[in-house]
């Protein structure tokens, strides 16, 4: 696919993305291809919600940073990407979003200034479903790195994400003992009650509705988060025997 086609395809689904250092990404590679799709026009109105090409180039830009981490860039870790981005989001979506994951590969990026553009314009739900995603590319080898680890834990610094839904996110990735605790952002020490109260707190927020804005294959990984909260949920109760 020519870099002018997807330009088009990717330009009509943007809003706050055309701006600042995710803006400075997108016309290095696209040179004077946005140039009629009212930069300044979007500069002077701000905040604008977010639509599915902000969130799915944020995506791309930070799976980039994530791959740079450790200052090698691997074919087999392109492979596992592509198998990702396939699974969450078709073979045609999947070939244009690797096009452009290129072509940022290429370039410096100032991670921590493109994590404050999208705390600024990315709602909180879209925010913890863009970690998620994350997390589940650097989990897509099946071994953790704690370099993505890392890095990951700084962009969410730099995103405004709150510690506890970081470690929840994390935990439903990396097991280890007391996770479906972590999953639920409770101790093993809590209630019963207080299980079933932090699970139904938990619910509203990893609810796929919340993403639902973001297009169909958005919500559709949004209902994997939510799954893996249930599973967290029902391993407690049935540790406990909790009806």
């Amino acid at each position: 696919m020519a870099l002018t086609s997807f330009g088009k395809w990717i330009g009509g689904g943007l809003g706050w993305a055309l701006g600042g250092p995710i803006g400075g990404i997108l016309g290095f590679i696209f040179g004077s291809m946005f140039d009629s799709m009212q930069i300044d026009q979007y500069e002077q109105k701000g905040f604008t919600p977010t639509q599915q090409g902000d969130f799915k180039v944020s995506l791309v830009v930070m799976i980039a940073a994530i791959m740079k981490a450790d200052g090698h860039i691997l074919k087999s870790e392109l492979s596992f990407v592509k198998q990702f981005l396939r699974a969450q989001f078709g073979d045609s979506e999947a070939e244009r979003l690797l096009l452009l994951l290129r072509e940022i590969l290429r370039q410096d990026l100032d991670v921590d200034e493109i994590c404050e553009q999208i705390q600024e314009n990315m709602e909180y739900p879209s925010r913890l479903q863009l970690v998620h995603l994350l997390f589940g590319i650097a989990a897509a080898d099946g071994i953790s790195h704690q370099a993505e680890v890392s890095v990951l834990k700084r962009m969410c610094l730099h995103m405004g994400i709150r510690a506890s839904d970081f470690d929840s996110i994390q935990a439903m990735f990396i097991k280890s003992t007391g996770s479906d605790y972590r999953v639920l952002e409770i101790e093993p020490s809590a209630t019963d009650d207080e299980v079933k109260k932090a699970y139904r707190k938990m619910a509203l927020k990893y609810h796929p509705d919340k993403v639902s804005h973001l297009g169909e294959d958005v919500q559709k990984a949004a209902k994997v988060k939510f799954q893996q909260l249930n599973e967290a949920y029902n391993n407690i109760k049935k540790e406990r025997g909790m009806p």
